[in-house]
């Protein structure tokens, strides 16, 4: 053999050992650090489609699918408050291709109303918030009440006669119901639906005068008149309702409630996909129209870290587990 063909051979087995081993080192597509999420992923709603949380949802899921080149599909298991969904995510595989939009209710609420086969806290990881979502107390249009004092008149003056309506018992809406009650000193009668859409439909069809639920599911109902706002339940007037007060405002001093919703994974997905995960929800939820888009329904866009976001899921659960023991409230 020629000496210049026995180096070229030479050289090209060096070449291919080269090869051999770098692709020995390199993690596989889809391995941790590489090219994640490299196929669908799934985004449960622990509520029916149409109400708030699927809402936005569905905003982010389609951003996140742009980003990613990836679907990202919307997985609604509405049922029993929303413990159903919290439950199917909290026993997926914990791989980082299902995550959970989570709300107030499902992660700080039911775990102390409902015997539930789950720890969230522990069997959830937190991923990022992603809104802050302003609630409202709404009537029919039909109803009396042109104001919150003009509804707790009549709740004085007919105990147990008038209800109101949730997306479930031990979500945000109920609660927001019991405080009221509890700071008014009424009692309006509690009368749980399968989600905030079933119980809109009512609420608009004059089944049920009186909700208290987010903004984000509200808002359209107010500005085509079907709704009456009587007032919002956050610490400040809402600038899409500029005339319509806040409850401490209105006559109950002290009243805030205040609901979000946020991402979570399965205990146990890789913290280099949290950390993917995380960073590209708070890419999207910078982008100046996605913001835009959750304003101007009520939802005002968070983004933070998985610590700071874990430590709201915390605090809240405390709060709440003080506030549904002082208040006797059960599971119904």
């Amino acid at each position: 053999m020629k000496p210049g063909r026995r180096r070229c051979i030479h050289a090209l087995r060096r070449i291919g050992l080269a090869l051999a081993v770098t692709a020995t080192t390199l993690p596989a597509s889809g391995a941790h650090g590489a090219t994640f999420p490299d196929k669908p992923v799934r985004m449960i709603v622990a509520f029916p489609a149409g109400g708030g949380t699927d809402i936005v949802a569905r905003i982010l899921a389609e951003r996140l699918t742009r980003l990613w080149g990836q679907q990202v599909i919307v997985d609604n298991r509405g049922g029993a408050g929303g413990v159903i969904g919290t439950e199917t995510a909290a026993r997926a595989a914990p791989d980082g291709y299902t995550i959970f939009m989570a709300t107030l209710g499902n992660m700080s609420i039911n775990p102390h109303l409902y015997k539930m086969n789950v720890d969230p806290i522990k069997d959830l990881t937190p991923i990022s918030n992603v809104v802050d979502v302003n609630f409202v107390l709404v009537v029919n249009a039909a109803f009396p009440a042109k104001s919150v004092k003009d509804l707790i008149e009549m709740a004085r003056n007919q105990p147990g006669k008038i209800n109101f309506s949730s997306s479930g018992v031990g979500g945000a809406p109920h609660l927001a119901g019991e405080l009221f009650n509890q700071m008014a000193g009424v009692k309006l009668t509690h009368i749980p639906y399968k989600g905030s859409a079933p119980s809109f439909t009512d609420l608009i069809g004059g089944q049920i005068p009186v909700t208290f639920d987010s903004l984000v599911q509200s808002l359209p109902y107010i500005q085509s008149g079907k709704l009456r706002a009587l007032g919002v339940l956050g610490t400040r007037r809402s600038s899409l309702l500029p005339d319509v007060p806040t409850l401490a405002e209105a006559g109950l001093p002290g009243y805030e409630f205040t609901n979000w919703f946020g991402l979570v994974a399965p205990t146990g997905v890789p913290a280099d996909r949290i950390r993917k995960l995380n960073a590209d929800v708070r890419k999207v939820l910078a982008d100046p129209a996605v913001r835009q888009e959750l304003e101007k329904m009520g939802a005002d866009p968070a983004g933070d870290t998985p610590e700071a976001f874990g430590k709201q899921i915390r605090d809240d659960s405390a709060k709440w587990a003080r506030i549904i023991q002082e208040q006797g409230i059960r599971a119904q």
